[in-house]
Order: structure tokens, then sequence, then C-alpha cells
């Protein structure tokens, strides 16, 4: 469930380990030891990239450091760590996201690639997330470049 908190968009976002669900998938663990957190209260923002978490929730999850990459900010240029790929749900959508870390007093920010791949949109009179529009509220991909073999729906 989405709410506004001074202008701010926030919404509940559930990240697993996808790692741990794939483990579960092959069968080398049980369902229950997937990794996951769900947050409440994570902030939108449509100014970031991707995922970013907390260093407190990577550890919790059990994520690895894959690189580093140059981040741009209103306090300048500097490197952040980029952890393994999580699945996010919001809305009962899912999609497949790298994490970038960020101070443990940031809040868990939702970006806009995952937003992209959720196919939701902010609703600024409303003050929260909905589907998008443009697809009838429908969780729909664009794939506008490439023509499909298949014949269209």
């Amino acid at each position: 469930m989405e709410q506004t908190l001074m202008g701010r968009v926030r919404t509940e976002v559930t990240v697993e380990n996808l790692g741990d669900l794939w483990a579960v998938e092959r069968g080398y663990a049980a369902p229950e030891q997937a990794r996951r957190i769900i947050v409440k209260e994570a902030l939108v923002d449509t100014g970031v990239t991707t995922l970013a978490l907390p260093t407190r929730l990577i550890h919790q999850l059990g994520l690895k450091k894959v690189t580093e990459k140059r981040v741009v900010g209103s306090n300048g240029s500097h490197q952040v760590a980029i952890y393994d790929a999580v699945r996010v749900i919001i809305q009962d959508r899912f999609c497949t996201v790298d994490v970038m870390e960020v101070p443990n007093e940031v809040p868990v920010l939702v970006g806009q690639f995952p937003l992209e791949m959720l196919d939701l949109v902010v609703d600024p009179q409303g003050g929260r997330l909905i589907g998008n529009p443009a697809h009838g509220g429908e969780h729909v991909l664009e794939l506008y470049s490439i023509r499909l073999a298949s014949a269209p729906v």
C-alpha cells in the first residue's frame, strides 16, 4: 500500500535473494531458507536508477558485491558498491534488478528501472504508485524496436 508523506510516495516492497530462490527451485534448499525482507515504507524516487538498499539490509539478504560504479548525485560524484540481483515485488508485480548500496541512514529507494520493469508510475495527484495508464493499468512490457515473430495479441 502506498502512502504520501510530505509530497513523497512510499510503497511496500518485498525484496528476495535471487540466488536463494534458484537454490529452492533446484531442490538445494527449502522454501523457508530463501532470504527475503518486506519493507513497509520504501521511498519511491524516480531520480534513482535502480533499487538502493542500506548496508544492513544487504547483509540481511546475504548479497554479494559484484562491482563498483560511479554515481552522480546532489553531493557530487563517487563510487558505490553494486550487489547481486534480487527479485523485487510491488503490488503483486515482480522483476529482477541489481542492488546499489546506500548508507544505513538512507531509506530503501525504489528507482526508475524497477518502476519501468513493473510498469508502475507515480500518480502525483493521488501521491501513490499506479499501473501505467498508457497500458490501462495492466502490467505490459514495451518492445517497439523489434519485430516479433508471433502474431500480435
